[in-house]
């Protein structure tokens, strides 16, 4: 039986979605408070970054996976207009729910879907732009979700992947002392679970750095594909076109 890492912690490959899907279950109700504490608000800036780079068109087709709670969702739907399309979806139908009634409270209503980013169920050349923000990460086979993402890419779509990235040197010893000890000590605080915010720390360890996502994008039906380090490292925008 193959293994996968969740966190530092070795897993069968099977089991990693449900490990995955207990520790956002559990973060859900204060996801938006804790990204705004944990990134002293900077998550917005990162994500608006993202929506410029998307350059969405009135009318364009967008698919924003790992949703969560409809940030990048909500952004892009202003962008689109009524006669384009954003659809909204992730795994865990918990931060799911929660981004569905964000957008219902804004008067936005998308298609919104309970979907696995490995086994996407749209037809080939259905999108203009796909994004996943601090999503692919927590994919057990990120090669997988990767294809399937330029699969539904129309040819000469944009594919975004924000997501934690390899910090500077310089900064590497302050941001393992935050993300160890004082991330999961906010974690217990203000959303009293610790463990899952200690897991989200070392999953961003675990990730590919951005050379190898870039190798990893490329590997997998993108020709052209550049990134952009925010924040010292700390985060990194990849962006990829379809061959």
């Amino acid at each position: 039986m193959a293994s996968t890492h969740f966190g530092f912690q070795s897993v069968e490959e099977q089991d990693k979605a449900r490990h995955v899907r207990g520790v956002f279950d559990s973060v859900a109700p204060k996801y938006d408070l804790m990204n705004d504490v944990m990134s002293m608000g900077l998550h917005r800036a990162w994500k608006a970054y993202t929506v410029m780079v998307a350059n969405l068109r009135e009318g364009s087709q967008v698919l924003d996976i790992a949703g969560g709670t409809g940030d990048l969702a909500m952004a892009f739907a202003k962008k689109v207009g009524t006669t384009g399309r954003v659809v909204h979806t992730d795994i865990n139908e918990a931060m799911l729910r929660t981004g569905r009634d964000r957008l219902l409270d804004a008067g936005i209503v998308l298609p919104t879907l309970v979907c696995d980013a490995e086994k996407l169920p749209f037809d080939s050349a259905s999108f203009d732009v796909v994004s996943v923000a601090f999503g692919l990460r927590n994919m057990t086979h990120k090669d997988a979700a990767l294809a399937e993402m330029c699969r539904v890419l129309k040819p000469g779509g944009k594919l975004l992947v924000l997501e934690f990235s390899k910090v500077a040197k310089p900064l590497e010893k302050v941001y393992d002392w935050y993300s160890f000890k004082v991330l999961p000590q906010m974690g217990k605080l203000l959303a009293g679970d610790d463990a899952s915010y200690r897991y989200l720390a070392e999953s961003i360890r675990m990730h590919p750095s951005q050379k190898e996502l870039k190798a990893l994008m490329q590997a997998n039906g993108f020709g052209h594909v550049d990134y952009h380090n925010m924040t010292g490292g700390m985060v990194a925008l990849h962006v990829g076109i379809k061959c």
